[in-house]
């Protein structure tokens, strides 16, 4: 199941979705998921499908790998399509003891599990195919405005790396405790939910002292570079829009319109 978290892992690439500024990636996103809760319809939510589908193609990313990423929320996936579809209201199609399985129910629950699949994949693809310092850096410009009532975009931007940054790195650590356990007789695996629950909780404790000494490495490491937040600093790689970055953008806008109006008229 560890292997399956994905989140904040990069695939290095040159494809034109790593090309892109990241800024653009970033709204981007954004589009998209306001493209994705504004379809109301078989229509509108084949345009976004398609959308995904060509997003993935151009970006390189396997599908495999997105697919992977969904594992870890696939429970909340059902958990959320048998509550849609057993308790909306409307014409009734089945009834046993107290459950009711209703024809808007039905469209409800498929329509969700097909939104909520669709933004966790569309999303994956901005961390699949931007570094976490070009994302930190798109971010902190995109809310550089921010700035000039006190918020401090920098160190929110900064935080936001570092979490990502560290996913992976959490997750690697957490396997190395489990496999460490397990060679020492642990299990993980068998009893009910609730024993498996009780079972990580060893697990935890050199968990928080991993974490808690790489954040002290990192804190020294970053005061032995002279760090002082936003104050003074300067960009290596300053960020540049380019020709591809509007007509993506125009792209995505493009479609973002035709599912408003898709929706407006009911189709």
């Amino acid at each position: 199941m560890l292997n399956d978290i994905t989140l904040g892992q990069y695939f290095p690439g040159n494809s034109l979705a790593h090309r892109l500024d990241p800024r653009t990636k970033i709204l981007l996103t954004v589009l998209y998921i306001v493209t994705l809760f504004c379809a109301k319809s078989f229509v509108s939510y084949a345009l976004v499908a398609v959308l995904l589908i060509t997003g993935v193609k151009v970006s390189g990313v396997a599908p495999k790998a997105l697919v992977r990423g969904l594992k870890p929320i696939l429970f909340i996936i059902c958990f959320t399509a048998v509550l849609n579809l057993f308790y909306t209201p409307g014409e009734t199609l089945v009834t046993f003891w107290i459950f009711r399985i209703t024809k808007e129910g039905i469209f409800t629950a498929f329509f969700m599990v097909l939104r909520i699949t669709m933004l966790i994949m569309g999303t994956f693809l901005l961390t699949y195919t931007t570094s976490p310092i070009a994302l930190t850096d798109g971010l902190e410009t995109l809310l550089g405005p921010l700035k000039k009532i006190r918020v401090p975009v920098h160190e929110l931007a900064m935080i936001m790396s570092i979490a990502l940054r560290f996913i992976p790195t959490l997750i690697e650590e957490t396997d190395k405790i489990m496999s460490a356990q397990k060679a020492r007789g642990a299990d993980f695996e068998s009893g009910n939910l609730l024993q498996r629950a009780k079972a990580l909780v060893p697990i935890l404790v050199p968990l928080f002292i991993s974490a808690f000494r790489r954040a002290d490495e990192l804190a020294v490491a970053m005061e032995c570079r002279c760090y002082h937040g936003d104050a003074g600093r300067t960009k290596l790689h300053v960020l540049h829009y380019q020709r591809r970055d509007y007509l993506v953008l125009l792209a995505y806008a493009a479609i973002l319109i035709a599912v408003l109006v898709l929706a407006h008229f009911g189709l």
